[in-house]
């Protein structure tokens, strides 16, 4: 398995070299035991994409106090380019971590970039939509169609790509896939120029509600309810010298999720700000009741969710056929959060 070595062995020449010493931000170099302290926070960058509904836990977390419970102190670094480049950031250490889209990211990661995955934050955020009339009913009638994709390695169109690939259909030859700007979507759609589009939220939703369309196929059916389809990335250097420090951040992010299912209304208040548009609070509550945030998988779960994507991205060939998805995941997954300390973080 050619990538894996590659990925391992850049991992520990980094490791052993300090490459990225230079690049690390102030997390890196408090020690951890600055957590104990109540009046000296450690100081972590995030990169926030502000405007993604997968982020308003981010949001949620900087507002509700989450992050100074766990001795943090969080510069939101905003974010506004695609997911990908994100993870960039954090491999290269312009941030110490961020949330992105396991159908995007996963792909870098194979290719050895230096970053720990976390906690699945929540799934619920990929829609395919259609106009009442489009005759499309399931993925299946996509064949011969138009679909908007934001770009050709969208996580929106390799999640339904993937789907197409289950049922025997060659998405690359048998689907037109056309990159249009997000807010071109509805547009296209009115033109004709496609019969199907692929997006997620907060696009998603608002473009149903706006132009009353049908909601094909979500990332929530069948296996997919119980999937995580956004994880926190956090530096690979930050968990490996300060293994504290990267369980502040993946329990304040948790709690920050929990706290986002159990207080919908509350969290659309907190993000509305951040949606472009004058949105009522009350459709991103909608919106937010839709998606499983209480799903926040760590360690062995979360690896789980991963080896299953690995393999799926096999399928339309994103991932190389020849990378193991369980070792992949044993990788990328490490167990931040130690036995009993959501108990006793809790119990502080």
């Amino acid at each position: 398995m050619h990538g894996k070595h590659y990925s391992l062995s850049r991992r520990h020449f980094i490791r052993n070299l300090g490459l990225l010493s230079a690049g690390l931000s102030s997390a890196a170099i408090i020690p951890a035991r600055a957590l104990a302290a109540d009046n000296q926070l450690t100081t972590v960058k995030l990169a926030w994409g502000q405007t993604a509904v997968c982020q308003s836990p981010i949001s949620v977390a900087l507002k509700q106090g989450f992050f100074k419970k766990y001795g943090l102190n969080v510069e939101p670094v905003n974010f506004s380019g695609p997911t990908d480049a994100l993870l960039q950031a954090i491999a290269t250490g312009q941030a110490d971590g961020g949330i992105g889209m396991a159908l995007r990211w996963l792909k870098p990661l194979e290719q050895g970039f230096d970053v720990d995955l976390t906690v699945g934050t929540h799934g619920g955020c990929m829609r395919l939509l259609t106009p009442e009339n489009s005759g499309i009913t399931s993925v299946k009638d996509l064949v011969g169609k138009s679909v908007a994709v934001t770009d050709q390695a969208s996580p929106i169109r390799n999640f339904f790509a993937i789907q197409l690939a289950k049922l025997g259909i060659d998405p690359d030859k048998q689907v037109n896939w056309l990159q249009y700007p997000a807010d071109l979507f509805g547009e296209a759609l009115r033109k004709g120029e496609v019969q199907a589009l692929a997006t997620d939220d907060p696009q998603g939703w608002l473009l149903k509600k706006q132009h009353k369309l049908v909601e094909v196929d979500n990332n929530l059916n069948g296996e997919y309810a119980s999937l995580t389809c956004c994880v926190l990335g956090l530096r690979g250097s930050l968990v490996r010298d300060n293994p504290k420090v990267a369980q502040a951040i993946t329990q304040a992010i948790v709690d920050a999720q929990q706290w986002t299912a159990d207080h919908p209304a509350e969290t659309a208040k907190i993000f509305a700000p951040f949606v472009p548009g004058s949105v009522p609070v009350e459709d991103i509550t909608a919106m937010l009741s839709e998606h499983t945030h209480a799903h926040h998988s760590t360690g062995e779960q979360l690896r789980k969710e991963v080896a299953i994507y690995i393999n799926e991205l096999k399928t339309i060939n994103v991932i190389r056929p020849d990378t193991d998805a369980q070792r992949f995941a044993d990788h990328y997954v490490p167990d931040v959060l130690v036995a009993g300390a959501q108990h006793q973080h809790h119990a502080a």
